[in-house]
């Protein structure tokens, strides 16, 4: 928790504020998603069965898409081009969008339901949905090695490295092991920090660390920035548990309740809902407090980003 001495001298975050500025960057993130996934193969290739039709469901259906947001909220903060930036933010909807095509998959989480629709293998069936995951895991590596990102390749190879360290073993997919091995088990808090740190907070940190990239950030700044990207990655988890114990399916666009019924280790179930809120609160103030290393100008699309994470409502 932060001293409430230092909070005068905080950024205050504005979600609302975020949000504006987001519905001007999403159309632009979608047009640039859906050229990915049109170019992704040659026609005779995407005419011989739906595999292009099953990753534009799993990656074209809405969402918030908060990954690519945030890479273009830290890319704006280092002076990085936005058109660069897009690009990057493109390979992570790639990454999150295959995560949760094969999150959904009856051998993983079962279910039927991703974002007020069908999940992927509904609709196309489970080979075609593992395949799509697969599609779009390789393409977001293919975007970020082009040749036209214009990028020293320096700057290529660790924008590479971050989102394979982010998406693997270390990050996404260790995380999600971890959370189906302990299924109904009881789990110690630092425990299930570490777990969600790797789970959902990877790709998060991956998405601010990689829009920084594209800019141009010392190893003091990145600090900072990565500090407040593990804050703001375990507070959208913490909102997240919430949300799924608190909010029907219709808002959440997902099968509400969900992890209850799997009895699967969350906030809400190790600490209770008030305190879960409690702990969202410090979470969001720890984040905002770390901005304070950067020109309060630059930084608040940054601090209205963990606003929004803090208070959205699906």
């Amino acid at each position: 928790m932060v001293d409430s001495a230092v909070k005068k001298t905080m950024l205050h975050g504005d979600a609302q504020s975020f949000e504006q500025w987001a519905r001007v960057q999403r159309p632009l993130i979608e047009t640039c998603l859906a050229h990915a996934v049109g170019t992704a193969a040659t026609p005779d290739v995407a005419n011989q069965s739906p595999l292009l039709a099953a990753m534009s469901h799993g990656l074209m259906n809405g969402g918030k898409r908060v990954r690519a947001l945030a890479a273009l909220a830290a890319g704006q903060l280092f002076g990085a081009a936005d058109a660069t930036v897009l690009r990057v933010a493109v390979a992570l909807e790639c990454i999150h969008a295959y995560s949760l095509i094969h999150d959904d998959l009856p051998c993983m989480d079962d279910d039927d339901l991703r974002r007020g629709q069908p999940t992927v293998h509904v609709v196309y069936g489970e080979a075609m949905a593992l395949l799509a995951g697969d599609a779009l895991q390789t393409l977001a590596f293919s975007i970020l090695s082009a040749d036209d990102l214009n990028l020293a390749p320096t700057a290529q190879i660790a924008l590479i490295q971050t989102l394979s360290h982010a998406s693997g073993v270390a990050g996404m997919a260790g995380g999600q092991a971890i959370d189906c091995h302990h299924v109904g088990q009881p789990m110690a808090m630092m425990d299930m920090q570490r777990m969600h740190n790797l789970k959902t907070g990877a790709l998060l940190r991956a998405s601010l660390i990689m829009g920084a990239l594209c800019g141009h950030v010392d190893a003091e700044q990145m600090g900072a920035l990565d500090e407040y990207a593990q804050h703001m990655g375990l507070l959208f988890q913490v909102v997240d548990d919430i949300l799924d114990a608190t909010q029907d399916s219709a808002t959440l666009g997902k099968t509400a309740g969900k992890d209850e019924m799997a009895n699967k280790p969350t906030y809400v179930r190790a600490l209770g809902l008030d305190e879960a809120k409690r702990y969202a609160d410090s979470l969001y103030e720890s984040a905002i407090y770390v901005l304070s290393a950067f020109e309060p100008a630059r930084a608040q699309r940054l601090a209205d980003l963990v606003a929004f994470c803090a208070q959205r409502v699906y």
